[in-house]
């Protein structure tokens, strides 16, 4: 038996075998889990032609968090598929590209509340979409990049980032007296679809490679996928709120 026999998970964000959502859904099912995926639009697609090298074909739901009918929906969605969830990733950014690449000092608002409401908002508003899901017990993940200090070109999705990591300890306050434990993995950079649209992204490979005590590399999401599958399991019944690091070890030591 897997660590996650019985549970039942919804995963956003799967568009490549690449991705980290890619690799925690593939985990969860060979641990037992059953899975949900969600996609939109033209990713939708795409989605569905990954979803189908997973061990077990999942059912995938169409879901766009900044639309209000679709997050509304959510629920009686993924209730027709499962009577209740055990865990929910959200594995949701983007940012406009003028709002990426050092153009910080120029970037005008609208811009920036679309890396923010896609970003940081999304994870509040999926998790409430499904809370009625919720088993005791249950745990939301989100995927994050250490926000404690300021990135070479990641520039308001590094805001965002930030503005994710207090959403997070808001919804471990809010959630934690159902039972529900909320928390984030900081992963190094990988190189998905999402990381390849930040002007300079390569720039965070040899980086990486200098200051991780561990080592790191950018092409296995395997170990950020792995922090995810230990939350959803029943092995950290009491931590809520925090932000366990996949990195390598590069938050823990000076540049």
């Amino acid at each position: 038996m897997g660590i996650l026999q019985g549970k039942r998970l919804l995963i956003t964000g799967v568009l490549t075998d690449q991705s980290i959502a890619y690799h925690v859904a593939k985990l969860a099912q060979e641990q037992g889990a059953e899975v949900i995926l969600t996609s939109f639009g033209r990713a939708l697609s795409i989605t569905t032609r990954v979803a189908a090298r997973l061990p077990v074909t999942p059912t995938i739901i169409e879901l766009d968090v900044t639309n209000d009918s679709h997050l509304a929906a959510l629920a009686a969605n993924v209730g027709a598929v499962f009577p209740s969830l055990d865990g929910v990733l959200h594995s949701i950014g983007y940012a406009p590209e003028a709002a990426l690449g050092g153009n910080f000092l120029n970037t005008a608002w609208p811009d920036v509340a679309t890396a923010i409401q896609v970003s940081a908002y999304s994870y509040k508003s999926l998790a409430m979409s499904v809370e009625s899901l919720l088993a005791p017990g249950a745990c939301v993940i989100g995927l994050d990049f250490d926000a404690a200090v300021a990135w070479p070109t990641y520039d308001w999705m590094g805001v965002a980032k930030a503005a994710l990591e207090s959403t997070n300890r808001y919804l471990a306050k809010y959630l934690g007296p159902r039972g529900i434990r909320v928390n984030l993995i900081a992963a190094g950079p990988i190189w998905t679809t999402a990381a390849r649209s930040i002007p300079g992204f390569d720039a965070f490979d040899p980086m990486w490679d200098e200051r991780a005590p561990l080592g790191w590399d950018l092409s296995d999401p395997d170990p950020a996928a792995r922090g995810c599958i230990a939350l959803f399991s029943d092995w950290f019944p009491s931590t809520t709120g925090e932000i366990i690091h996949v990195d390598g070890g590069v938050h823990a030591v000076g540049g």
